[in-house]
């Protein structure tokens, strides 16, 4: 289990996103949160590699002022549809936009994590393919006033009312929500075994 692998650490969730604290707490994980507001650029890298650089990014951010007792968390989620990154919509626009590329067709979501202590850091990302439905103009329409897409990548909660658009997955759940638990649970075995934690 998680939270006994992770018992006598502070943890230390590096985000500000509801969806990653919600997870934690399902997990019984006690977690700090310090948000590491760093930038995301958007770049022609490889989408599972600029995803786990953003999370090394924002685990080193924090680590800069961690003690020996705390392990960071950090992850950065991307949508990736037809090779093209999908971020955060800067407005109602760019949401529609990005709604509009989705509908009917499948796209992935990339989740990179990076977990650290004082001694080491270990990365990792997960793949989960997403099948959409083909919307009409008046449910992208409707699905902006609810104001659910601004801060989410590929403008879309797969736990909210962004749902009842998706057909299928193919991969965890909970990355496309924000955090592969799966990987971290392995991740955190891994540097449990390692003698790291």
């Amino acid at each position: 289990m998680i939270n006994k692998i992770l018992n006598g650490y502070n943890v230390i969730l590096a985000s500000a996103s509801p969806r990653r604290r919600e997870i934690f707490s399902l997990l019984g994980i006690k977690c700090e949160i310090r948000a590491s507001n760093i930038d995301e650029p958007i770049s022609a890298e490889d989408p599972a590699l600029q995803a786990m650089k953003h999370a090394k990014n924002k685990c080193n951010t924090v680590l800069k002022q961690a003690s020996k007792q705390d392990l960071v968390v950090a992850a950065d989620t991307i949508v990736v549809l037809e090779g093209r990154i999908l971020g955060k919509p800067q407005n109602q626009e760019e949401a529609r936009s990005f709604l509009r590329s989705l509908s009917g067709k499948t796209h992935t979501v990339i989740t990179g994590i990076c977990t650290g202590n004082t001694e080491c850091q270990r990365s990792a990302h997960e793949s989960t393919q997403v099948c959409f439905a083909h919307l009409s103009d008046s449910e992208i329409e409707d699905y902006i006033n609810t104001n659910e897409p601004m801060d989410k990548a590929g403008a879309y909660g797969i736990q909210g009312f962004g749902s009842q658009f998706i057909t299928r997955i193919e991969g965890c759940y909970f990355n496309v929500m924000g955090f592969p638990v799966r990987r971290f649970y392995n991740t955190i075995t891994n540097m449990k075994l390692e003698g790291r934690l």
